[in-house]
């Protein structure tokens, strides 16, 4: 079975920006991978907090320009929210992937085993958050709108302007018959050999 894709429509002020699409490592990190995909297809319905466990509507809340992107906080909005749609927090699974460039795709926390629903993209190699992060997924489409979220930033991680998930979900998957991987409503994706990269709180 490939791993599953998901994607992010992203809008910034409110105007459309593109469309980034994830492969998610669920034959390494199948648990952090599954928590990632439910939340954006919304399907496990309301969280503890009463609040929807989707991504639709939230947005970046902190983006640092050379480091990372930063979201997932659909409660509070602000950092400070934390659930997953297991209930509770849930254990860092393994570090076997690594943060090793832009578009790895990486659990944001608050220490050991606080993993909810925040994560953040990094932008850049950061290998300082190897064995502190959980890497579960990494970006194969649409670096370009990354790069234009990154540009939103600054060094305190405020933007500029809203950067926000207008839409999200899961993409159906089939092997082509040249054994490379195409994910649908979106275009044909290459094979491509897999890269490792990371983020953080």
């Amino acid at each position: 079975m490939p791993n599953p894709r998901v994607f992010f429509d992203i809008t910034i002020g409110g105007q459309p920006a593109g469309r980034i699409v994830f492969e998610l490592f669920a034959d390494t990190t199948p648990r952090t991978a599954e928590n990632f995909r439910a939340l954006c297809t919304g399907e496990k319905g309301v969280g503890r907090r009463g609040k929807p466990l989707h991504y639709k509507g939230s947005i970046f809340h902190r983006v640092i320009p050379n480091f990372m992107c930063q979201g997932g906080d659909f409660t509070a909005r602000n950092g400070t929210g934390g659930e997953s749609i297991y209930g509770a927090r849930f254990a860092d699974e393994n570090f076997v992937k690594k943060h090793t460039g832009p578009g790895i795709l990486t659990m944001a926390n608050a220490g050991p085993g606080t993993n909810g629903y925040q994560f953040f993209i990094c932008t850049t190699k950061t290998e300082w958050l190897d064995d502190k992060h959980v890497v579960f997924g990494q970006v194969v489409e649409g670096l370009n709108v990354l790069k234009e979220i990154e540009k939103r930033g600054s060094n305190s991680g405020k933007t500029s302007r809203t950067v926000a998930i207008a839409d999200c979900g899961q993409l159906s998957t089939a092997l082509t018959q040249d054994g490379c991987l195409c994910a649908g409503g979106s275009e044909s994706v290459s094979c491509r050999v897999s890269f490792s990269f990371s983020p953080l709180l």
